[in-house]
């Protein structure tokens, strides 16, 4: 190790213990969830994105194991370690190493081994005051570290859920577009094949592979993508196996011959897509436009509503909060309120925090049920090197 390696390695490690001093302040216990964990359980529930760049091995055993490439997760298995039945309330809060596969090569913003420092609330049944304390907590644990200018974004995936529950629709159409829902291109060319007037709509996708698919037969059908995709010279996407494959271009026949979302319902839906702007404003867009599609949209936009209100008695600028009713769509296991923190020099695809609501991530390892949650990370290097340069 070089001087100015153990230099950087101190700094970050005075640096992780201001933060945890903060997040221990707030009653969070700090545990320790183990590095190697079983590959299934990320694999279900991290999203495609995540789950292609997780390293992945077999043990001598032969189970199937990962590096963690995150540490919520883990600390949710711990949780049921400890607690079986879900009972009671927890607060944990960690600092360590997490490993994501970097596919366009490792650099100082995105190595393939890093830091972070994060809390989760577990239990907590006031949802809004969980989620503003969250907010709250990663400010001031950011504040701790040091003093520069930064920028929070927010998403509410609970929004979309709502409104997709009490727009006009038929049920296969709206869990396809809960399932698409994390990925935008795939989610907006699901919408434009089930809201088509005329069935067989299928753009964009091989005319002679998809007319030979029945959704009859699926072992058949694999077969035929295999050799598709072998005479093409494709090779599988990212972490999506062939089977997954051949079910997402099975779906896909089956949506051109489904009966159509009704316009009306797409509008609404794309229309809600397209709110984005400082918190206050879209406050008032989701009021007027999304509330009034039912009861379920009038009570995800009153939490919202209530959220910004916490939000501002605690301190927080809400006019300073970027809303996106786009963003948060890509680790699979948030189920509601998201944010992030950039800071600038690096940009928005680099924050140095985020976080948000993941109340069905529990039952996804293991509980009988879901249980409400919310949680962030702090990816403490980043954090580091934007102190380091606003104080020069």
């Amino acid at each position: 190790m070089t001087a100015e390696t153990a230099r950087d390695f101190e700094a970050l490690e005075r640096q992780a213990a201001l933060i945890m001093s903060v997040l221990i302040g707030a009653g969070c216990e700090a545990v320790a969830p183990a590095i190697l964990q079983p590959a299934d359980v990320f694999l279900d529930v991290v999203g495609e994105d995540l789950r292609a760049r997780t390293y992945v091995f077999n043990d001598p055993e032969g189970h199937e194991l990962c590096l963690r490439p995150d540490l919520t997760v883990p600390a949710c298995r711990l949780y049921l370690q400890r607690h079986p039945d879900a009972g009671i309330a927890a607060r944990y809060c960690y600092n360590g190493s997490v490993f994501r596969f970097q596919p366009t090569g490792a650099d100082a913003a995105r190595p393939n081994e890093f830091r972070q420092a994060g809390f989760e609330l577990i239990g907590e049944t006031d949802a809004e005051a969980a989620e503003t304390e969250a907010l709250v907590l990663v400010a001031k644990a950011i504040a701790a570290a040091g003093s520069f200018p930064y920028r929070i974004r927010m998403g509410d995936l609970g929004l979309f859920k709502a409104l997709l529950a009490d727009l006009e629709m038929p049920e296969r159409g709206r869990q396809r577009l809960r399932a698409q829902f994390w990925r935008p291109e795939a989610f907006r060319a699901a919408l434009a094949r089930l809201t088509a007037v005329s069935p067989g709509s299928l753009a964009g996708l091989p005319a002679d592979l998809m007319g030979a698919l029945d959704p009859a037969d699926p072992a058949a059908a694999e077969a035929l993508v295999a050799r598709y995709l072998q005479s093409a010279g494709i090779a599988p996407i990212g972490a999506r196996s062939l089977g997954e494959i051949t079910a997402g271009l099975l779906a896909a026949v089956e949506d051109s011959h489904a009966e159509p979302i009704p316009a009306a319902s797409a509008a609404a839906i794309e229309s809600y897509l397209k709110i984005a702007g400082p918190a206050p404003a879209a406050r008032a867009a989701l009021e007027r436009s999304i509330a009034p599609a039912g009861p379920r949209s009038a009570a995800a936009v009153a939490a919202f509503a209530r959220r910004l209100d916490l939000l501002a008695a605690a301190g927080i600028d809400t006019g300073a909060l970027a809303f996106s009713a786009e963003f948060g769509r890509t680790l699979e296991y948030y189920t509601g309120f998201v944010f992030d923190v950039v800071a600038p020099g690096l940009g928005e695809r680099t924050p140095i925090a985020g976080g948000g609501r993941y109340d069905n991530l529990l039952r996804a390892v293991g509980a009988t049920s879901d249980v409400p949650a919310v949680g962030s990370a702090i990816h403490t290097e980043r954090l580091l090197s934007v102190v380091h340069g606003a104080a020069r």
